[in-house]
């Protein structure tokens, strides 16, 4: 049902933390399947643009709410914040390989968190 890299990223995410002095967090859920998820980002420069220096998430959910919360992790550190906000969910499926048809809403959930938080971010420093 899953591929070897979705189990991978559910059995040893690598960015599944609360983050300490997070410089904005993007609060997300599904309420028909119970998942929730937290990304935290904090933010850094690089060459004048402000970048992803850092991403974490708290996620409760299914094995596929955590990998592909753990892959957009993956997917969006050390990018700029108008390049984190191009990723898709067609990318963090691609990522994976691919998920169950009816997981699908999970790469979009974990889409959401990440543009949440990026949201959040901008709207308190600009």
């Amino acid at each position: 049902m899953y591929t070897e890299k979705v189990m991978e990223h559910f059995k040893h995410p690598r960015h599944l933390k609360e983050m300490k002095d997070p410089d904005a967090v993007g609060t997300v859920g599904n309420p028909t399947c119970g998942d929730m998820m937290h990304v935290y980002i904090k933010v850094g420069k690089k060459d004048g643009k402000e970048i992803i220096e850092d991403i974490s998430v708290q996620t409760f959910g299914c094995v596929a709410a955590i990998s592909t919360s753990d892959v957009v992790c993956d997917l969006a550190k050390g990018k700029t914040m108008e390049d984190a906000k191009k990723i898709s969910k067609e990318d963090i499926i691609k990522e994976l390989g691919t998920l169950p048809h009816q997981k699908i809403h999970c790469s979009v959930l974990a889409q959401d968190g990440l543009n949440k938080a990026i949201e959040k971010y901008e709207n308190k420093n600009k």
